[in-house]
């Protein structure tokens, strides 16, 4: 395996950290603590499963610093790792630091595979992994959300069992709730919308025309599929759609109400797959998704997808990334090379948590908002940030969304440091 194919997210995300570091003039005390998670909690729990066999689990949550409450998803899947957690709460200390929220960031992760559990055992993990981090998840200093493979449910059993053990409802301690019990309206297409307001940004800079721009979404989950929803409903083409189990193209474009519908409401499809769907005229691989000619691609799905080794290949124009570092550094100078616009992580997908803290918010004051007011606020959030960054990217000459991105967030991050000074 290749260098480049084996880089762990927490390089990667430190790599990116250095490269701005050459460019700012940051105290190197600051840039040593950055590059240092400030607590990681594992943790290894029993649960009984259905065949009464006991497996042993394990889970992490990472707090990058703790200049600010700590903020984060939780993702269930066999991939996790100690390094990929460290990196998306690394990742999230940014991204807060980009559309101004009074965040850190955190991550938690279980490893585990829920595809081949039973709704039974996926809520005892669920449950048994928040009793584990019953001291760490807290309203007021680490307020967990939904990442991979967990949603709304896994994070009404985290608020419940949270509550249960304190004796009281707590609804700041998790975002990403059902709306019944204290949930936010539009939090479930936050991240999408928000990839979708970039990226109709971006389009307007560049000079192109929503209406019948082409498409491509690597990814159908909860960013993927709200992504490709919103843009289609806007006047876009989504020619291209990809998933852990393949890929499908038409050029003519997807009607992708009917395409969720396919994934997600047809009890035939239990794979949740984009293959199969007849009214595909191709199928593709992910690295032909990559390739094909289209005006936008969204990678929404995992890590290190867009390599030195495919990213020769990407003829879109935008890379809107959904996902959490789905471009390596190497491919990021092969992007920048080919004139090809990368909208950073950090920015793009920065919706969810956005919402979120609208949600904490709203949950601790028990006022809550109507899903226009939600959408508005979004909107103007993601736009600012966005003007801002593609605005000193110009002003400075630099040719790079990421690198402007990771700049304007490291003047607030380092701000913040120089405010409160580091105890003792």
């Amino acid at each position: 395996m290749t260098e480049e194919h084996a880089i762990d997210p927490w390089r990667m995300a430190v790599k990116q950290l250095e490269k701005v570091g050459e460019v700012l003039d940051i105290d190197e005390n600051i840039m040593k603590i950055l590059k240092h998670p400030i607590r990681i909690v594992e943790t290894n729990f029993p649960v009984v499963m259905d065949d009464g066999r006991v497996e042993i689990f394990t889970g992490f949550r990472v707090h990058h610093n703790e200049n600010l409450p700590n903020k984060g998803g939780i993702r269930f899947s066999p991939h996790v790792t100690r390094e990929e957690v460290m990196a998306l709460a690394f990742w999230m200390t940014f991204k807060c630091a980009i559309v101004g929220l009074p965040y850190s960031g955190a991550k938690g992760g279980v490893i585990c595979n829920p595809r081949e559990m039973s709704l039974k055992e996926i809520e005892k993990v669920t449950r048994r992994y928040t009793h584990q981090m019953i001291n760490v998840f807290n309203p007021r200093s680490d307020i967990p959300a939904p990442d991979i493979n967990t949603s709304a449910r896994e994070m009404a059993w985290i608020y419940d069992t949270y509550s249960m053990w304190g004796g009281h409802s707590a609804l700041g301690v998790v975002t990403g709730k059902p709306v019944e019990l204290g949930g936010s309206l539009g939090r479930a297409a936050a991240t999408g919308r928000g990839v979708y307001f970039v990226t109709r940004q971006a389009m307007k800079r560049l000079g192109i025309e929503m209406e019948g721009a082409t498409v491509a979404v690597q990814g159908f989950g909860n960013v993927g599929s709200w992504f490709a929803r919103i843009i289609a409903e806007n006047g876009a083409k989504v020619v291209g759609v990809s998933d852990w189990k393949g890929g499908i193209y038409n050029e003519n474009g997807f009607d992708v109400e009917d395409l969720y519908k396919y994934v997600y409401e047809n009890p035939d499809n239990s794979d949740r797959s984009v293959v199969g769907y007849q009214h595909s005229t191709k199928d593709i691989t992910n690295d032909e998704l990559f390739a094909l000619e289209v005006d936008v691609l969204a990678p929404c799905a995992v890590e290190s997808v867009i390599t030195k080794y495919n990213a020769h290949t990407v003829k879109a124009k935008i890379v809107a990334e959904g996902a959490n570092g789905p471009t390596t550094p190497g491919a990021d100078e092969i992007l920048k090379d080919n004139n090809v616009l990368v909208l950073p992580d950090i920015l793009a997908n920065a919706g969810g948590v956005t919402v979120s803290y609208f949600e904490w918010v709203q949950g601790n004051d028990a006022l809550f908002w109507t899903e226009e007011e939600v959408n508005s606020k979004l909107e103007e959030i993601m736009v600012r940030a966005f003007d801002k960054i593609f605005d000193h990217a110009d002003e400075c000459c630099i040719n790079d969304m990421r690198l402007s991105a990771y700049t304007v967030a490291l003047e607030t991050i380092v701000k913040q440091y120089e405010l409160r000074g580091i105890y003792p």
